[in-house]
């Protein structure tokens, strides 16, 4: 089919008949953050393999389907990637039609282009976030012995601690240890630490007494074909991040709830009003620390005699991987992360997660 066969609706949208050309396709929604694909007929299935090869080629914004469908095939539609079903009459507009096609499935689709939770994954994540609401009012403003207490209470074995052993890890460390010794340590090894960070961490293992530290790498073979020269974080330090972070932390997720954090409201930016409490779409965050501040911390580690990142006093206030980490100029300043870059944080305390999710678990039926 001719790519000026292929309607652009808006500078954003474009609408594509079902049958266009795979290629054609991708080319005309380029820079588009919306697409439809209009059906002829609903015996026509061309618009289905359409939607699922765009989303396989990375297309993330919304999919719509439009034209005279079923209410049986919403469902389907979902499955293959569609985001809305427009149901369109001879007899009139667009109408909401809503026989069957929820916002869950009942049965997981291991096979589906874009998952979607089940009824009992929704209620499970509904049920969650209600508990951290309420527990985000019952610790406002508490310490961080009574903040991890109560997460221990509601959370026991189904909450996880993610640690980087920076610059202020051991206070968080510490606590655990002595609160909740058993919850697992989780540390992400990117391939990218100072090699002080790495002497440091075996340090605070030994001296805490820690016997539940999990090492998470990133994957070799996405390393190899994402990274292969290990000069990524040059190229995009986004993608670096996602490569070595997010994506190894999100495949060790699945066993836990709850994550403690070791975020404070003085490192600023994205972390400048975090509640005790929060969830963010998908788990709950546990943040002891939120309402210390850096005297609250420095004085804790004197009261406990806790060893120092040896980077700190050569003036790193956040450590992070060696080409993203600079030194700063105040204590707890996140200031010498990423400088340069228009960014504050690596991906995996992402705000917009809870947006997304929600999205993903909505239905439109317009």
């Amino acid at each position: 089919m001719a790519l000026d066969a292929l309607r652009r609706i808006e500078s954003h949208s474009v609408e594509l008949p079902g049958d266009a050309a795979p290629a054609d396709a991708e080319a005309a929604i380029e820079g588009a953050d919306r697409v439809v694909i209009r059906f002829p007929t609903f015996k026509d299935g061309r618009g289905f393999s359409l939607a699922a090869l765009l989303r396989r080629s990375g297309f993330d914004g919304e999919l719509r389907a439009a034209g005279p469908l079923l209410p049986d095939q919403v469902d389907d539609l979902l499955r293959m990637g569609f985001d809305a079903v427009d149901i369109e009459r001879p007899d009139g507009p667009a109408r909401n039609r809503n026989t069957g096609g929820a916002p869950y499935i009942y049965q997981p689709d291991p096979g589906a282009v874009t998952a979607r939770p089940t009824a009992l994954q929704i209620r499970a994540l509904a049920a969650r976030k209600a508990t951290a609401e309420a527990l985000a009012k019952e610790l406002d403003g508490a310490t961080p012995e009574a903040i991890l207490i109560r997460a221990a209470q509601v959370y026991g074995g189904r909450m996880a601690m993610l640690s980087s052993f920076g610059a202020e890890a051991a206070l968080g460390l510490a606590l655990v240890a002595e609160i909740a010794s058993d919850t697992p340590i989780l540390f992400l090894d990117t391939g990218m630490h100072f090699p002080q960070t790495l002497s440091y961490r075996d340090r605070l293992v030994k001296h805490l007494g820690l016997t539940n530290l999990h090492i998470l790498k990133p994957d070799e073979a996405e390393l190899r074909n994402e990274d292969p020269d290990n000069r990524l974080y040059d190229r995009d330090g986004v993608a670096c991040c996602d490569l070595r972070k997010v994506r190894p932390l999100g495949r060790a997720l699945d066993p836990f709830d709850a994550l403690i954090t070791g975020r404070k409201r003085y490192h600023g930016g994205q972390r400048g009003d975090i509640p005790a409490v929060e969830f963010d779409g998908e788990r709950v965050k546990i943040n002891p620390f939120a309402f210390l501040s850096p005297q609250d911390v420095a004085d804790r580690y004197k009261a406990l005699d806790l060893p120092r990142h040896p980077l700190a006093e050569d003036g790193y206030a956040s450590i992070g991987c060696w080409p993203c980490t600079a030194p700063a100029d105040e204590p707890g300043s996140r200031d010498g992360r990423w400088a340069g870059q228009d960014r504050d944080e690596c991906g995996i305390f992402d705000p917009a997660r809870a947006e997304r999710a929600k999205r993903a678990g909505a239905v439109r039926l317009i």
